[in-house]
Order: structure tokens, then C-alpha cells, then sequence
């Protein structure tokens, strides 16, 4: 398993991890199969979404931030929002790789989603190699 560390400056932010998820290809030789992208945090999450459109994703931090809000929650640390955000988008994906580059789409990328931050935060990657010929 391989790590990439980031670090947040604002409580709600994307972070695109493309550029640091093709390095980490190109560095392993990895050439095909799927890599498994994990984020260890429960206050943090995962999504593959447009890369085009800088308002796409203050959009979704604003939508999550209406659908999360709740003056009756109970948890301690006054971070349930960001928890429940995170349990929305998930904390994992599946990225495909063909010839040494990331499969996604023409407008897509893969976000990182911090809804806690500021922090020091980390992103787990797997490859899983293609089996057969």
C-alpha cells in the first residue's frame, strides 16, 4: 500500500488528486489492472466528479452543507456534519488503469473531500493488477 499526504487549509475543501494518483502510477511501473483509492479519516471522503467547472464543487460543498445541517445533534466534538458528509460520498473508490494512465473520463477527476479541516490527512493507494493474458 502506498500513501499520499495532504494537507487542507480550510474546513470544506476539494482537494484533485489526478496529478498525484498518475505520479504514484508512473513511479510503481504500474501499467494496468485497478487502483484502490482509500482515505483512513471519518470526517473525510472520496469522489470522482468534474474537473472543468470550479463551481461544481463549491456547489456540492454547498448542497452537503444544507443536507447535513441538524441543530439536534449529539455528538461531542461539534464535527457531526462532516462525519455524516463523509458517510454520503464514501471514503473509497476504484480507479481503472490502461497503459500506465488513469482511466477516467474527459471531464472527470478524483477528488478529495475534507470536511474538517484544517488537517494533515492521508490517502491510501492499492493497485490490484489485471489478471489474465
Amino acid at each position: 500500500m502506498n500513501e499520499i499526504k495532504l494537507s487542507t487549509r480550510r474546513r470544506e475543501e476539494f482537494i484533485r488528486l489526478d496529478e498525484a494518483l498518475q505520479r504514484l502510477a508512473s513511479e510503481q511501473n504500474w501499467r494496468k489492472g485497478l487502483l484502490l483509492v482509500h482515505v483512513p479519516h471519518t470526517t473525510a471522503a472520496l469522489t470522482i466528479n468534474e474537473n472543468g467547472d470550479p463551481d461544481v464543487p463549491r456547489d456540492l460543498i454547498m448542497r452537503l452543507a444544507v443536507l447535513a445541517q441538524d441543530p439536534a445533534y449529539r455528538h461531542a466534538e461539534g464535527n457531526s456534519d462532516a462525519h455524516l458528509k463523509s458517510s454520503l460520498l464514501g471514503c473509497q473508490l476504484w480507479v481503472p488503469l490502461v497503459d500506465g494512465q488513469l482511466r477516467l473520463g474527459t471531464w472527470q477527476s478524483v477528488w478529495f473531500c475534507e470536511f474538517d479541516g484544517p488537517r494533515q490527512r492521508q490517502v491510501w493507494v492499492s493497485h490490484v493488477e489485471e489478471a489474465g493474458v
